[in-house]
This record gives C-alpha cells, structure tokens and sequence, in this order.
C-alpha cells in the first residue's frame, strides 16, 4: 500500500503541530523507526504531558528539558518498546512525574478506558500486547506503532504480539469520529478511517496471498516467505519474517491453514469473505 512521506525532521527541534500539541523528533532513524522517534508534547491548561519519551540519547533528553522548562504533570507510554520508553526512567526522574503505561509495574497502571488528565485510555494489542492509544476529546489520537503512515506495523508472533488481536484493534478505532491520529514514527495521518479501511485492507489481501500460494503446495515458512517478500532488504527480513508467522498463527486458529512438521498446509475449508 502507499505510504506517507515527510522531509526527515530536525531531531531536537520542537515541531508544533496543533494549539497545545507538538513533537521532538529522536536521533534514531532506521529501517524501523523511519526519521526517528516521535515524543509527542501536550499543554492542557496548566498541565504538561510526555507521550512516548523515547530512547535514551542525552541530546534527546535536552531537548525534551528545554520545551518541557521544568514542567510536567505525568509520562505516558503507548508501550514499553525501548524506541518509545527507554528515557522514561530518566525524564521521570528529572521531573519527578509519574510514569502511566499500561498494567505492570508503573507508577500510573492505564487500562481500556482509563481517563488520565485529558486522555483516555484505548488498549490495542497486536503490535504489542501492552499497546495503548491516546484519544483527546477534539478526536486526536496518539497512535504509537498501532496505526502508522510511513509503513505497516510489525506484528510479532504471540505471545508479544498478535495479529487477531492487531485486526480487531484496527477495526475497533473506525466510525468512532476521530479526526487525527498521531503516530510514534512519521507523519500525522488525516481521515482516520479511510486509513484504517487501507490497513485493514492490506491485511486481507496479505491473507488471500498466503492462501493462494499455499493452495498450490504446501510449504515451509521461508519458502513462502520468499514469495510474499521477493524483493525485501535484508534489515527488514526479520521483522517480515515475524510479521508472516503472525499471519499463518491466525490463519491456523481460524482452521485455514495447518502446519505438519514446519510445513505449512491449505485447509479445504473456504476463506473468509
């Protein structure tokens, strides 16, 4: 599917992009995190909020003190991927605010539907099982690695990921009237649910792939990686890899697909419209 492009962002350089709400980008560019990481700021009258702190770069941690200028009510994280949380201790620590993530050890424990100052609490699991998105009342969402324009997101394998569960969660945040999303990495994402319906999308047709290629033989999941993925880069081979026996997991737990020995075997059993 197409995806959004931006010019990469200064790292360091606060970037408005709405009354109240901007983003710090880190030094961390790569094949997974595309310009780098974005920390999310937000005012909300006299409050001061950090989504998604990022990694642990000292030059990204000044930044993030310098527009914060000492103040900051609370830290909250999408989920705890080193990209996205590992300068939380620290920006906690400087600022003596709380971290709020989602169950688990954390000062602030966030759950589906949790309000927390002007947020509420949209648990996502998929990308991660401990993924969290942000709503605002204006219908903003903060989307961390759930709902992405540059690229799709990975899905791991159970039991740190799961693509049933990305679907469901994708499909749940349409017709629910939010007009912005946000995202961890790259660019804000307008029409929200014309988006969705892409990723989702995407997602079915990655399905009917696999099932095309397995209908003709039955084959071993690198081989069938080769197919899905003929022209990959070799640093995106993992999270690809990872991504496809996400799919054949929740293809098997459907009954359309079975795996005997490492091989990977059609069912007769018809595909999902």
């Amino acid at each position: 599917m197409a995806c959004l492009r931006e010019p990469a962002p200064e790292p360091g350089t606060f970037i408005s992009a709405a009354p109240g709400i901007g983003r710090i980008v880190a030094a961390n560019p790569g094949a997974m995190t595309y310009h780098g990481t974005n920390t999310w700021l937000l005012q909300s009258n006299n409050e001061f909020y950090v989504i998604d702190p990022g990694p642990n770069i000292d030059a990204h941690l000044a930044a993030l003190r310098a527009a914060l200028a000492g103040r900051l009510t609370a830290i909250l994280l999408t989920h705890r991927h080193a990209d996205h949380a590992a300068a939380a201790p620290l920006l906690a620590a400087i600022f003596g605010a709380p971290i709020a993530a989602f169950a688990g050890a954390t000062d602030i424990p966030l759950a589906d539907g949790t309000q927390l100052g002007p947020f509420t609490a949209w648990h996502t699991p998929g990308h991660a099982a401990d993924h969290l998105c942000f709503a605002l009342a204006d219908g903003t969402v903060f989307t961390g690695d759930h709902v992405m324009g540059w690229s799709t997101s990975v899905i791991p394998p159970p039991p740190e990921g799961d693509m049933s569960a990305y679907m469901r969660s994708l499909a749940r945040l349409r017709g629910q009237g939010f007009r912005a999303f946000l995202p961890g990495h790259g660019p804000a994402i307008g029409a929200p649910d014309a988006w969705l319906g892409r990723l989702l999308a995407h997602r079915e047709r990655r399905e009917s792939a696999i099932l095309a290629c397995l209908a003709k033989a039955p084959l071993i999941e690198a081989q069938l990686a080769r197919l899905m993925y003929p022209a990959l880069a070799p640093d995106l081979a993992r999270p690809a890899a990872m991504t496809l026996n996400a799919h054949l997991l929740k293809l098997q737990a459907e009954g359309r697909v079975v795996c005997n020995d490492g091989l990977w075997i059609a069912t007769t059993k018809a595909p999902h419209p």
